[in-house]
């Protein structure tokens, strides 16, 4: 008998689930939390858990696939590695179109010349002289190269020459654009391969954690990890191109929450720790986005679920807003939960929210720890602040008011937590339910006291926010249900077939949609509602999602085992490898094919088009196989543009898609 080892490792939690093959279900699940800096540990506890709650052996595991929301969670958290782009022919303003500028957060950029047109022509020779001497002053902290020409999907030349010259010469990870996309818009090409290579680390600590523990275990199975459409590729890949695992948790949320409940148009609502994450299912699939993965601020060019991923979860920092009247907001950034902290650290926790509540006023940073996430040895390539900051956590878990003294080492505190070395504690919806007795997970005491000095802030009345821990615990989950209403009114005013004429964020927030959900009844009567069920899942969505069905009036579905939907839904999907190129027409009868090695012309369309749809087909066929499909479907999408001129029709380009799909081969004992 065969089993299935679903895991999903997550901002807070890495789940673990088993399903019986031959009879299609899951019979254990395991949750662990997830442990950073080294992920293994977490993974493995899951795993351990839930393959002793199964009582079966891990040798009869015959596959093992991984989800996760640790990429889309560090992108819109603005996490990952030090990076160089490499950017060829292209002018200096381009780097501020499509936020590159943002994405690079001042990481260096080695400008070059070369690129190609848009025939797959060459401009101008590429200077890998002067690419050899950029890469040779960088510093060691780079952790990894994002390479984007010109044209490169026309004529990818260029970008594979500096990757050979950059892995020769640094032995890093690069990634080239034209790896990532088929498509045009050059400086949205080089955000993706920037936003690739800043994941790269990150991914490969993962799939290095999951192997590991596979092998320790004698589980001799592929591993698979989730794309962000909902498709299965293999480890190998999954390493090379980690970009395309953004919203790779929620897409396998998808796929778990069609196969929990059965529903086949509805709303799925995934509340994580950092993120909540909304897509509309229909017909049993979720919708695609073509216009790419958007993750907070960036639009990248990788297709996935059409998803809208927000910063609040579970564990999202609560702000208290200026001004004469209390307002609260959460995230975007993920703290650890106090509660979390004191059960980890409870010495520091406690003996410090206990003096801060011995005193009257409420400091700035009070109820704040800095916890450091390096394993062996600090960080490199710091500042001298950022040295300082890190010197002061050498011993461990501190106060921020301890270990920043000055306003000035602040924002050095900040760029250690954006690089992942540092993560902050404070309050947190989760400590919010920990007071209300709706968790129980942590040290609820701990909970209690940070809310408490919490509600000891005043406003710009100069009262305190709230009456004691209940009265702002209270508030902090209404908060909470009114921002996940807004992400699923603009989920919805986004897929509604009616053209509204305004943007979706603001239609969600519109003062008639506020009064059509309370009911508002007077000279102007409204009623508004959801016309879809939402599904709810995530460990902690039983905990809040009752209030928002009865705000969005509608019908709320918790499914068993929602709180490990992500894991199940990883090992029911299927392997999908795309391969996509173009034909052209650079003259009257010419007709260019442009394939990997470079464009190939023809005199005759058909011929064109067919050489590229049999390199495609081959491409594509290839990493099916290698990924374990051993039946495969083969689709093949064309989309011609043509023109009439003087009533004749006239070729301007052809876009090829292939498709190789089908199910992974599972191992047999």
């Amino acid at each position: 008998m065969a089993y299935l080892l679903g895991v999903d490792t997550g901002g807070t939690y890495t789940d673990a689930v088993i399903l019986d093959e031959r009879e299609d279900r899951v019979i254990a699940s395991a949750k662990s939390l997830t442990t950073r800096p080294d992920l293994s540990l977490g993974v493995g506890r899951a795993i351990d858990a839930a393959i002793e709650k199964a009582g079966v052996k891990a040798a009869q595991v015959a596959m093992v696939s991984l989800s996760t929301t640790l990429a889309t969670n560090a992108l819109v958290e603005g996490q990952g590695g030090r990076v160089a782009l490499v950017f060829i022919g292209f002018e200096e303003s381009e780097l501020a179109r499509a936020g590159l500028t943002d994405a690079l957060k001042g990481d260096p950029v080695i400008r070059l010349a070369g690129g190609h047109n848009h025939g797959g022509g060459e401009v101008a020779p590429l200077d890998l002289a002067r690419l050899e001497t950029e890469i040779a002053t960088l510093g060691a902290d780079i952790t990894g190269f994002a390479v984007a020409a010109s044209f490169a999907t026309r004529n990818p030349a260029h970008e594979n020459a500096a990757r050979e010259l950059i892995r020769e010469k640094t032995g890093k990870p690069v990634t080239c654009s034209n790896e990532l996309s088929a498509g045009l818009n050059g400086p949205r090409r080089a955000l993706t391969a920037v936003l690739n290579a800043r994941l790269i680390g990150m991914i490969d600590r993962l799939i290095t954690a999951c192997e590991a523990h596979m092998a320790s275990l004698g589980i001799d199975a592929p591993l698979m990890v989730v794309r962000g459409d909902g498709a299965l590729v293999s480890a190998d890949l999954a390493r090379d191109r980690p970009i395309e695992t953004i919203l790779s948790g929620p897409a396998a949320s998808i796929a778990g929450a069609s196969w929990l409940t059965g529903e086949t148009d509805a709303l799925v609502s995934d509340i994580g720790g950092t993120t909540t994450d909304v897509c509309l299912l229909k017909d049993g699939k979720p919708m695609i986005d073509p216009m790419g993965a958007r993750v907070g601020e960036f639009r990248t060019m990788v297709e996935a679920v059409a998803m809208r991923t927000t910063g609040l979860g579970g564990d999202s920092e609560l702000h208290l807003i200026e001004g004469l009247v209390t307002s609260l907001r959460l995230g975007p950034r993920r703290l650890v939960p106090v509660s979390l902290a004191a059960r980890d650290y409870p010495g520091i926790v406690h003996d410090a929210l206990d003096g801060w509540l011995a005193l009257d006023a409420v400091g700035e940073h009070d109820g704040r720890f800095a916890i450091p996430m390096w394993r062996d040895s600090p960080p490199e390539g710091l500042t001298g602040r950022e040295g300082a900051v890190v010197e002061r956590l050498l011993a461990g878990p501190r106060r921020v008011t301890d270990c920043v003294r000055t306003r000035l080492e602040l924002p050095a505190l900040n760029r250690l937590v954006a690089r992942g070395h540092v993560m902050i504690a404070g309050v947190t919806p989760s400590d919010a339910a920990h007071v209300l007795g709706r968790l129980d997970s942590w040290d609820a005491g701990a909970a209690r006291k940070a809310v408490t000095l919490f509600a000891r802030r005043r406003n710009g009345r100069g009262d305190r926010i709230a009456a004691g821990p209940e009265a702002l615990a209270e508030a902090v989950i209404d908060q909470l249900t009114a921002q996940t209403v807004d992400c699923l009114l603009e989920a919805a005013f986004a897929e509604d077939s009616r053209d509204w004429g305004e943007v979706p964020e603001g239609l969600a927030r519109h003062p008639l949609m506020r009064a059509g959900l309370d009911g508002h009844s007077g000279i102007v009567k409204l009623q508004a509602s959801l016309g879809v069920p939402v599904i709810g899942l995530g460990a902690s969505a039983p905990s809040y999602y009752g209030a928002v069905g009865d705000r969005v009036g509608t019908r709320m579905v918790l499914p068993e085992h929602a709180g490990v939907a992500n894991a199940i839904g990883a090992v029911v999907g299927q392997i999908a490898m795309h391969a996509e190129g173009i034909v052209t027409s650079p003259g009257p009868g010419l007709f260019s094919a442009h394939l990997a090695e470079g464009p190939k012309r023809f005199n005759d369309r058909d011929t064109a088009l067919a050489v590229l749809e049999a390199a495609l087909t081959e491409d594509a066929e290839g990493r099916a196989r290698l990924a374990g499909v051993e039946k495969m479907r083969i689709t093949v999408d064309r989309e011609l543009s043509e023109i009439e001129v003087e009533g004749q029709p006239m070729f301007i380009e052809a876009r090829l898609r292939v498709t190789a799909q089908g199910r992974p081969r599972i191992a047999v004992g």
